[in-house]
């Protein structure tokens, strides 16, 4: 059975720092596609940031650019999301989620992704 479980939500102050992790489980993801998405009250989920499976290519939504980073450590089957520069409009519950290829490519589809984490909380005051 595959799991995705994500952790380092949490609440900061805008301007603050958060890393998401997602930790992956029941098979190896080590070369396939990732990605975070997030979901905010009353909003679509949209997709925030992927990453190709070699690592070698990354994509951010524009709203996030310069402040968020996405990486992965394909040794310990982990995605990570640094986020900086916190600002309150990021609050949302983000979601880790994996393809079953993708060794070169992102994606922002949400049809390119069968496995899905459960989602962890960032909420951001001002």
């Amino acid at each position: 059975q595959v799991t995705l479980i994500e952790s380092g939500g949490g609440l900061v102050q805008a301007g603050g720092s958060l890393r998401l992790s997602c930790a992956a489980s029941g098979r190896t993801f080590s070369s396939n596609t990732m990605a975070w998405f997030r979901q905010a009250p009353g909003k679509e989920r949209e997709c925030v940031a992927s990453i190709s499976g070699n690592g070698a290519y990354t994509w951010q939504t524009t709203s996030v650019k310069g402040r968020f980073t996405i990486s992965r450590d394909s040794a310990k089957n982990t995605v990570y999301l640094q986020m900086n520069s916190l600002k309150p409009e990021d609050t949302a519950v983000y979601y880790c989620a994996a393809a079953t290829s993708g060794s070169e490519m992102v994606s922002v589809s949400e049809d390119d992704y069968p496995y899905w984490g459960q989602g962890t909380q960032v909420t951001v005051s001002s």
